[in-house]
């Protein structure tokens, strides 16, 4: 329920590299003025974390999961009145990111770790890969609706549909028994036993958001947030539109993200279950190498576009960008975890978010600059190398 949940808040997010075409085609606007909105929804989206983490710890992850559902409902239909740049900035920017945080990943992380540190890789890849079952259908679902009915129509169904799935289904998690207690019968001894890729830690202290962010392991992983974030989600946003620029159809370049979605989908499972049993971060940088050769690949296809060719690149950016979703948090809760776990990993992700709204905008001003993608994706793919840098390095601290 928790990956469908995810599936629902972040496929709205993955849905706006085929609702940035629409709106070109409707408003005419530049490509960084719609790439900007899609910024200021990460930076918003990754400004929250913190303050979601903590009323988490509070309230209670289901209970936030809930109220980001009804408001990603709210945000969704008014997101379907946009008539200007500014109104797109402020419902999507700042309205949709909001709920689409309440609803999403740091209320999923919480909920995670506290309920299966045994097997936490697999545990977060498994959840994760509701973000790829979001990819492989809500976007092109986003697409058909956008063909037959038009953008505003669809910003209404995908609202009501969101509605309908996330606040009964987390109000019904909140009554389902809890597995802390049980964790398939662990006991408190074999849970906190290191597992490969895992920094044991005594049970006694767990570290305050405050001393963790004393740590150079700390911002090595706030650089792999950042990098890794910044390198896939330029990938993420303009995809669609360059491969449409260079002769593909809009539904052809819409499935591409489905691809991307389902090759996500084993490549988050597929690792979280190899980090348990292997150095995370040896994943985390094998991921990442494919994750850089991916921008290459897309590039390449400009030469020669042809569905086959897409497809294979979106399987390398499936798989390759899946260890910054799912590998990264899971390093953090091996160093980190505790119950201060949230706010943790939430100020890391503001690390994320300042990747993922970086990298799409600064890639619409190099194109509105030269009319080419190719200066983008570079630097998408350098950002990838700088990413599997600092996970090599915060692995050479663990071993010391």
């Amino acid at each position: 329920m928790i990956a469908l949940t995810l599936a629902l808040a972040y496929g709205i997010w993955y849905s706006y590299s085929v609702i940035l075409v629409a709106l070109l085609a409707e408003f005419g606007w530049s490509r960084s003025v719609l790439a900007g909105a899609f910024s200021v929804f990460t930076l918003v989206h990754g400004a929250v974390n913190p303050l979601i983490g903590a009323l988490c710890m509070r309230a209670g992850p289901l209970r936030v999961m809930a109220a980001g559902g009804a408001a990603m409902g709210l945000a969704l239909f008014a997101d379907s009145f946009i008539a200007t740049p500014a109104q797109l900035y402020l419902g999507f920017g700042v309205a949709t990111a909001l709920a689409v945080a309440a609803a999403g990943w740091v209320p999923a992380l919480v909920y995670v770790q506290r309920e299966f540190q045994h097997r936490l890789g697999l545990s977060i890849g498994i959840v994760s890969s509701g973000v790829g079952v979001g990819m492989l259908l809500v976007v092109p679902l986003a697409q058909l609706l956008i063909d037959a009915f038009g953008w505003r129509t669809a910003f209404r169904v995908l609202g009501a549909i969101s509605v309908l799935w996330i606040v009964p289904a987390s109000l019904w998690l909140m009554r389902a028994p809890l597995r802390q207690s049980q964790n398939q019968g662990q006991t408190p001894i074999k849970q906190n036993q290191a597992k490969p890729g895992s920094v044991p830690k005594p049970a006694s202290h767990a570290m305050t958001l405050g001393e963790a962010m004393r740590t150079q392991p700390f911002w090595l992983l706030m650089a792999a947030f950042f990098f890794g974030n910044m390198s896939s989600q330029t990938l993420h946003v303009h995809q669609v539109a360059y491969l449409v620029d260079h002769g593909l159809a809009a539904i052809v370049a819409a499935s591409v993200v489905g691809v991307v979605g389902a090759a996500s989908i084993a490549g988050k499972t597929g690792g979280g279950w190899l980090s348990d049993r292997v150095e995370r971060e040896l994943v985390f940088v094998a991921g990442i190498a494919l994750l850089a050769a991916s921008a290459f690949v897309l590039l390449a296809l400009g030469a020669a576009p042809t569905r086959w060719g897409a497809y294979g690149y979106a399987v390398l950016l499936g798989v390759g960008y899946s260890v910054t979703a799912s590998l990264i948090p899971a390093m953090v809760a091996d160093r980190f975890s505790g119950p201060h776990f949230g706010a943790i990993v939430g100020v890391g992700l503001m690390g994320s978010a300042a990747g993922s709204a970086l990298g799409p905008w600064l890639a619409g001003v190099l194109y509105d600059a030269t009319g080419s993608y190719a200066l983008a994706f570079t630097i998408a793919a350098a950002c990838g190398v700088v990413a599997g840098a600092a996970g090599w390095r915060a692995r050479t601290l663990r071993l010391r």
